[in-house]
């Protein structure tokens, strides 16, 4: 049995119930098979992947607040340190109700690569709860803000972890997170990014992620000769990620056709009418399925299909494990170009399979969604500095990360032997940066 079909067997006995984390972990460590294979005693004697799949810690605990009726609530809350080589702890909070550990240390564990890529100095970590924010009034949202911050504020700090927002966890979260954190430790520093820009924001954070996606998409292309302007993308989702995605790929000339929800998928043929779709996911908070009372023209449809939508571009920008296997024939019987994750791990492993065996080339998200972190550690050298940058420093900014990712992963691929295997260079890529620092440090 090699050392990697070793780790992944103790990990299956140990974590059998944690089908994300396993997901993730199973991912990452099939593609290091030859590099594994070059050192494998080695690797095998300091329990190199052991360490690379095991938390550094998780800090769980329960957060109890008060609704508009006067009743207290209790929900779980979380963090999971993952690994910290490179920099503080750096990774998003979550608040939904299928927050839980395998959930967050998926999210943490591919959060180490993908802070890894960016280049920059920081480490992998994740974490949130799972209260459900829909449906509840500010008041309701700021007295959960604070009783969660109110346990996690013993944990973080700008050089030992920087949380940041994620699903559910938009500016308004943000703000009563670093409020009470201000209040508890009387101090104003950087511990959370994705802040509002009248208190030490970053302008462009808000667009990175999407914007990100968009740029290594440019980049790929680009190194295959083929122009972006005039291609058709399928976006899914309709948060913070594909709003901002379908912006830049419209001002790249692109026509983007779709957006979803959780509900069903919009096809407009004549391209998303993005100002319509901020409206009413951003203002008026209401399903995408409104869409087509202000263009009868497009189409509106209840549940999954969103990716068997003909076109040139896929960037999935929704949730983990949205895209199976019958999207993944569907991309292929429609001679999809490449596929890029937006989200965090939407496509399968059967999906990822089958899309590269049939020449669709594909980024996945811990490459091609680094934006958001890549500003975030912006973020924090603007708040380390005292200074704010402006909005088109940072954009430049973004792109030659996002380039410069692009470019690292590539030549990993090619280096061995792997051309356009983009998973393998993203992994193999973060792995040697990681390993690289845990060995300096003293293993």
């Amino acid at each position: 049995m090699t050392y990697i079909e070793e780790v992944l067997s103790k990990l299956n006995t140990k974590y059998f119930y944690e089908k994300e984390f396993l997901q993730a972990s199973k991912e990452v460590l099939e593609s290091l098979k030859d590099v594994v294979s070059e050192h494998e005693d080695f690797y095998r004697k300091n329990l190199i992947l052991e360490r690379l799949t095991t938390p550094d810690r998780i800090i769980s605990f329960k957060v109890v607040w008060k609704d508009d009726k006067n009743n207290f609530q209790i929900n779980n809350g979380y963090r999971v340190q993952f690994n910290n080589c490179l920099g503080p702890y750096k990774g998003g909070l979550r608040f939904h109700p299928s927050v839980n550990q395998s959930i967050l240390k998926f999210l943490g564990f591919e959060q180490v690569f993908k802070n890894a890529l960016t280049g920059l100095p920081l480490g992998g970590g994740k974490g949130g709860s799972d209260f459900d924010p829909k449906g509840k009034s500010d008041t309701e949202i700021m007295s959960f803000c604070q009783a969660f911050m109110s346990e996690l504020y013993k944990y973080i700090g700008p050089d030992i972890d920087v949380p940041a927002g994620d699903i559910g966890v938009g500016g308004k979260e943000i703000g009563y997170l670093f409020g009470q954190y201000k209040k508890l430790t009387n101090s104003f520093h950087g511990v959370l990014t994705g802040k509002g820009i009248s208190y030490s924001g970053l302008l462009g954070r808000k667009q990175a992620t999407g914007y990100g996606l968009l740029y290594i998409t440019k980049a790929l292309l680009e190194s295959k000769n083929i122009s972006l302007k005039g291609k058709t993308c399928v976006v899914s989702g309709a948060g913070n990620v594909a709003i901002y995605a379908i912006e830049k790929a419209q001002q790249l000339g692109m026509k983007v056709i779709t957006c979803s929800d959780s509900n069903g998928y919009i096809v407009d043929e004549n391209g998303i009418d993005l100002d319509l779709v901020k409206k009413l996911k951003e203002v008026e908070r209401k399903r995408i399925s409104e869409y087509v009372k202000y263009h009868p023209e497009a189409s509106y449809f209840s549940g999954k299909g969103v990716f068997k939508v003909k076109a040139d571009i896929v960037l999935p920008c929704a949730c983990q494990n949205e895209f199976d296997l019958e999207d993944a024939k569907a991309c292929v019987n429609n001679k999809v170009i490449c596929i890029l994750e937006g989200a965090n791990m939407p496509l399968t492993i059967e999906a990822i399979n089958y899309i590269k065996e049939n020449g669709i080339m594909y980024i996945p998200g811990k490459a091609s969604n680094a934006g958001g972190v890549a500003a975030s550690g912006i973020e924090m050298s603007q708040n380390s500095y005292r200074q704010s940058f402006s909005f088109e420093d940072v954009d430049r900014q973004l792109e030659v990360i996002m380039r410069n990712i692009f470019n690292n992963i590539s030549l990993t691929a090619n280096k061995y032997n792997k051309i356009d295997d983009y998973m393998f260079g993203a992994n193999v890529t973060g792995f040697f940066k990681v390993v690289e620092a845990l060995i300096e440090q003293g293993i």
